[in-house]
C-alpha cells in the first residue's frame, strides 16, 4: 500500500507530462513514503500514454478509455488506488524540492483535515499568486467563490501575508491532498460537475461532514493555468454558471438552513440573468447563450442529485464570506484584500 498516491488527471497535455513529471519523480524519492506517481489518462489521442511508458517507466498509467472529465476522471482513476492520501494534481504544475512533505506532516499531525493544500504561485510571476488556488479560497454569501490572495482578476504580489496555515473553505483541485478514506466515504466528486468548481463542492461537503480543509503554506507549487479551456471559453463559462448552482444547491440548505438556502438560490438566479443581460447588450451572444444553457442544464442536473452522508450537527463551515464580494471589490479596489486577510 502506498503512503501517498499523487495523481495527475491528463487530457492531451503529453508536452506538459513531459516536463514536469520528472520533478515529482524527484519529489516522490525525496519524500517519506511509499510514494507513487500516477497518471490517469482521459483518452488523450496526442501520444501522453505511449509516451510516459517509454520515458517513465516507473509512473503508473490508468488508460482511461474516453475523457470523463475531471469529476469522472479522477473517481474511475482512484477507485483503482490503494494509498493513504491521495494528491490530485494538475499537468500543468511544477513542483520545487520539498512541496509534498508539509502537506503529509499536517495531515499525519492533524487528524481532524480532511484535506489540505499549497499556496499557488504563477509559474511566469513567480512571487505572485496564481488564478486557481492562490493562498486558499472562501465564497461570499451568494457562492461567488475567490481566494486569499486573489479576487478575481485581481492578484497579490506573495509577502507572506498569508503563511500561517488556515482554516478555508476549499483549496484547489490544481494540487489538493485529501485522505483516502475521506475520499471514499464522501463518494469522490460530484459526476455532474464535470468540471469547474467541483473541488469547491467536495470541500464544503467533507466541511458539513466534520472535517477541516486547510491551506498549508509552507507547501508552495507552481501553476501555469489554462491548460484545458481559456479562461475566456464560453464552453467554460457555461460550466463555472451551471455548477455554481449546483455546488449551492448540494450544500447551502445545511449551512444556513433551507428557507435560507432557496432565496440566496433565487437572488444569485437573478444575478446570473441580469449579467446575461449585459453579454447581450455588449454583443456576446457566445456568453448570453452560455449563461442560458447553465440555468437550463442546472435544472435537469438537480434532480439527479447523489446519495451523501448526512451532515455532522453544528458542523463548522469555515471560509464563508459574510459580505459580497463583487461590489466590495469594484468599491475597494486592492483595499478588499485587507478584510479578506481577516476571515
Amino acid at each position: 500500500m502506498l503512503k501517498v498516491a499523487v495523481v495527475i488527471l491528463n487530457w492531451n497535455t503529453r508536452e506538459l507530462l513531459e516536463r514536469f513529471v520528472p520533478g515529482l519523480l524527484a519529489s516522490a524519492e525525496a519524500t517519506e513514503g511509499p510514494v507513487g506517481i500516477v497518471v490517469a489518462d482521459n483518452g488523450s489521442t496526442d501520444g501522453s500514454v505511449e509516451m510516459l511508458r517509454e520515458r517513465f517507466p516507473s509512473v503508473r498509467v490508468i488508460a482511461l478509455d474516453r475523457n470523463y472529465g475531471f469529476t469522472g476522471g479522477y473517481n474511475r482513476a482512484l477507485a483503482e488506488l490503494d494509498a493513504e492520501y491521495f494528491v490530485l494534481i494538475n499537468s500543468d504544475i511544477e513542483v520545487p524540492e520539498g512541496w509534498l512533505g508539509p502537506l503529509l506532516r499536517w495531515m499525519e499531525t492533524h487528524p481532524e483535515c480532511g484535506a489540505c493544500g499549497p499556496k499557488l504561485h504563477s509559474l511566469t510571476e513567480r512571487e505572485r499568486f496564481e488564478y486557481a488556488g492562490a493562498a486558499g479560497g472562501l465564497v461570499d454569501r451568494f457562492g461567488y467563490p475567490f481566494c486569499r490572495g486573489r479576487v478575481f482578476n485581481r492578484v497579490e504580489t506573495d509577502r507572506g501575508q498569508y503563511d500561517a496555515p488556515q482554516d478555508v473553505l476549499w483549496v484547489t483541485g490544481a494540487c489538493l491532498m485529501v485522505r483516502s478514506s475521506v475520499w471514499k466515504a464522501f463518494g469522490g466528486l460530484d459526476d455532474r460537475f464535470f468540471a469547474h468548481m467541483e473541488e469547491i463542492d467536495f470541500c464544503w461537503r467533507i466541511q458539513l461532514g466534520g472535517w477541516k480543509v486547510t491551506v498549508v503554506p509552507e507547501s508552495l507549487v507552481y501553476h501555469l493555468g489554462g491548460a484545458t479551456l481559456p479562461n475566456r471559453s464560453p464552453r467554460k463559462l457555461q460550466l463555472n454558471y451551471r455548477n455554481n448552482l449546483l455546488m449551492l444547491d448540494n450544500n447551502l440548505a445545511d449551512t444556513v438552513g433551507p428557507a435560507r438556502a432557496r432565496w440566496r438560490i433565487f437572488l444569485r438566479q437573478v444575478w446570473d440573468g441580469l449579467s446575461a443581460i449585459v453579454y447581450l447588450c455588449s454583443g456576446k451572444m457566445q456568453y448570453f447563450s452560455a449563461v442560458w444553457k447553465a440555468h437550463r442544464e442546472f435544472r435537469q442536473l438537480r434532480k439527479a442529485r447523489p446519495a451523501r452522508p448526512a451532515p455532522v450537527a453544528k458542523a463548522r463551515v469555515a471560509g464563508l464570506y459574510p459580505g459580497l464580494i463583487i461590489p466590495e471589490a469594484l468599491l475597494k479596489g486592492k483595499k478588499v484584500f485587507d478584510k479578506v486577510r481577516t476571515i
